[in-house]
């Protein structure tokens, strides 16, 4: 049993426990499968914004809204676009609508808790999307190992800071409200802890970023590095969108790549701030297998069969809040530095001629990544 411990502030564990057996995402029902003819299933998807990363738009929405197309199912896919209220709104119209099943990514743990309440009002089964809202009810969860995510970031650091003793270190951590944030802070601890406890390292401050604003991030992390008197020797950034706010003030005050700056997602500038040097890592977390999961779970509640989305789940994650385990599937994630973009291409997670554009054209001719 893995214990994941969350912010002192919150006093919440969650537990993954994974099945016995080697079962994959795969199972009984299949998003290639046809719904019987005649048949009117309607899943509803809640998004939570286009802001703290590209990804909801340019992948989980477009691979999401396919699988059920194949399948011959219809699809609702919302975008709460960052606003509680409209996350709600959203959700109550989705509810009245009937939708078999209903596939969200809440905003905070409280208003993802109070639609799930609703719609288990209404009988509608709910699968928590990336996010798990805590203190909640839904029936199902996917998403990635999150502590390990920021077990990578954190590693990823200490190989770009090297044997530099004593060095300064700032963290530009995620959204408060976001379970996922507090994870990956978490995982960051469990590897830098014993280095700040040691003094090998000494921790600056630790921010988190309401929403995940990138602009916000940029504000604050200057003020934090001024307020430093403009030391500063590596940086955890939690995704690629904070990496790239501190990225810009270390240009300006003439430190990009000279300190390493972590970030996660793979997103395209991301891996092109990677290739530049300018960021020492991100994070890949396959959207892909994380989409087919989820959706291959909402086929089969829409088609009741319950045994069948049960069969999908490789393990249960441990919400003591509600004192209860939640059905899950966990994916792994891989850690990304200059050497590993190459691989990235070959998987078509990135277009070659979208990454290797402009002023990073040198760098992919240097790592054999051919423009096609």
């Amino acid at each position: 049993m893995r214990r994941l411990r969350r912010a002192a502030a919150c006093a919440v564990l969650v537990t993954f426990v994974a099945s016995c057996g080697a079962k994959g995402t795969g199972g009984a029902s299949s998003p290639g499968t046809a719904a019987p003819a005649g048949d009117k299933l309607l899943v509803g998807v809640i998004l939570p914004d286009r802001e703290s990363s590209t990804r909801w738009e340019e992948q989980d929405r477009p691979l999401l809204a396919s699988a059920f197309t194949v399948a011959g199912i219809e699809s609702v896919i919302e975008n709460a676009g960052g606003d509680e209220a409209k996350f709600a709104s959203i959700a109550d119209e989705m509810i009245q609508r009937g939708v078999k099943v209903l596939l969200t990514t809440p905003l905070s743990t409280e208003g993802g808790a109070t639609v799930e309440r609703k719609a288990k009002q209404a009988g509608i089964p709910v699968i928590n999307y990336d996010r798990i809202s805590l203190g909640g009810t839904a029936d199902y969860y996917v998403s990635f190992d999150n502590l390990n995510v920021g077990e990578l970031q954190a590693e990823g650091l200490l190989r770009c800071l090297g044997d530099k003793p004593g060095g300064q270190i700032i963290e530009i951590q995620g959204a408060p409200t976001d379970n996922n944030a507090t994870l990956f802070a978490d995982g960051q601890r469990r590897v830098l802890g014993p280095k700040y406890d040691s003094n090998a390292l000494r921790l600056v401050k630790s921010q988190a970023i309401d929403k995940w604003d990138p602009v916000l991030g940029k504000a604050v992390f200057e003020q934090i590095l001024n307020g430093n008197s403009g030391r500063v020797d590596g940086v955890i950034a939690a995704n690629d969108r904070l990496a790239s706010s501190v990225i810009e003030v270390l240009r300006a005050k003439g430190l990009a790549g000279r300190v390493p700056v972590t970030g996660q997602d793979a997103t395209l500038e991301g891996l092109r701030a990677v290739l530049r040097g300018d960021q020492c890592m991100t994070v890949h977390k396959p959207i892909r297998d994380e989409a087919d999961a989820a959706a291959r779970l909402a086929i089969a509640v829409a088609r009741g069969d319950i045994s069948g989305a049960d069969d999908l789940a490789t393990g249960n994650t441990r919400d003591l809040v509600s004192r209860r385990d939640v059905k899950s599937v966990l994916l792994g994630a891989e850690p990304i530095t200059r050497d590993k973009v190459r691989g990235l291409v070959a998987k078509n997670v990135v277009k070659s001629a979208d990454l290797c554009a402009g002023d990073i054209a040198s760098d992919c001719e240097e790592l054999g990544i051919l423009v096609n």
